[in-house]
């Protein structure tokens, strides 16, 4: 250890922002581990590294006994004071007892902390990063298909588009600039976990956030989404402003809006609805683009509800296996039993 090391330390606190306070700990507790491996006779050692000059010291700690037991971690009041009349009983007597290759291990041990805090402070900068856009649309790169997963290149790391979280029917290849909704973000022993999709509600929510200027600014509010990726998709959403159409400002003019977000979803069905504290006009709002003749609220508080349609729309309002009926019970959080007009009792 020397000057040049302490030198470099800094430099590397000045580059990437690496404290080199917390590398010199580091560097002391390996070495006292390391010394211990093969010096267990006494447990109870300190290792010092001079922050100026790096000069390297290990003590062997012992407690200041009345009698001692025990030579290897206790000495006596009287030896301690011989040291230095300060030592009373119950404090800690310290030797130096710094091997004579203690420079040469330190050396090699200063190599190993150095890259693992370089590697971990990484991975932590890493993770803050992408921790941040947990819940976001970013862009990246596809580099493979492997088993139907679709490994993607982000900045700083790679991340693995699964088939749950691809949109059915899409088609990748390598170098295609895909978008993704960040689900997740984890800070595991093996590195950072991104988890991305393009199936998740989320990315529906996001992309209309990103297609309405009335969004941005907080006049309208996205209430709840509910989606079956590659198919339909339906958000509820409100105008803080009643001068302000929600639902006219999603779809945009000429449905613009509306028409980028399903381009980006590869042409999935959008359903856009008008939320309402009123749980009938919001579960009759929810079946679009069926007509609904009447909504019964059966039971408020387990939320379940009969909706009546013309006969004519009853196929509509169910969907095609169920899928209107479903996303507009998840929508709307309602459990929704549709009957026809000709059903009423």
């Amino acid at each position: 250890m020397n000057k040049e090391f302490i030198a470099a330390l800094a430099d590397l606190e000045q580059e990437k922002g690496i404290s080199s306070e917390i590398i010199l700990e580091a560097l002391e507790l390996a070495l006292i581990s390391g010394y211990k491996k093969n010096h267990v006779s006494n447990p109870n050692v300190r290792v010092a590294i001079n922050r100026e000059n790096g000069d390297i010291k290990l003590f062997t700690q012992f407690q200041v006994v009345s009698e001692v037991e025990d030579p290897n971690t206790e000495i006596s009041l009287e030896d301690a004071q011989k040291q230095n009349a300060k030592y009373e009983l119950g404090d800690i007597f310290e030797r130096e007892d710094t091997p004579d290759n203690f420079g040469r291990i330190a050396a090699q041990t200063a190599k190993q902390v150095v890259m693992q805090r370089i590697r971990e402070f990484e991975r932590d900068k890493t993770y803050e990063e992408y921790r941040e856009k947990e819940g976001r649309i970013i862009t990246g790169v596809v580099q493979r298909i492997d088993k139907g997963n679709v490994f993607v290149e982000l900045e700083h790391l790679e991340a693995i588009l699964t088939p749950n979280d691809q949109i059915k029917g899409e088609v990748y290849k390598p170098h295609d600039r895909i978008r993704l909704y960040v689900s997740e973000v984890k800070n595991g022993t093996k590195g950072v976990l991104v988890n991305v999709s393009r199936s998740h509600p989320g990315f529906v929510r996001k992309l209309f956030e990103m297609q309405v200027p009335e969004i941005q600014n907080g006049i309208v509010e996205i209430m709840s989404v509910s989606r079956e990726a590659g198919q339909r998709s339906k958000i509820a959403v409100f105008s803080k402003n009643p001068d302000v159409d929600a639902q006219g400002a999603c779809i945009g003019p000429r449905g613009g809006r509306v028409q980028a977000v399903m381009d980006e979803l590869g042409n999935e069905k959008v359903d856009v609805i008008k939320w309402s504290d009123n749980p009938a006009e919001f579960i009759s709002a929810s079946l679009s683009p069926a007509e609904v003749s009447e909504v019964v609220i059966l039971d408020a508080d387990t939320k379940t509800a009969r909706v009546f349609v013309p006969d004519s729309q009853l196929s509509l309002a169910i969907g095609k296996s169920g899928q209107n009926a479903r996303l507009a019970a998840r929508l709307t959080g309602w459990r929704i039993d549709i009957k026809s007009d000709s059903e009423r009792a």
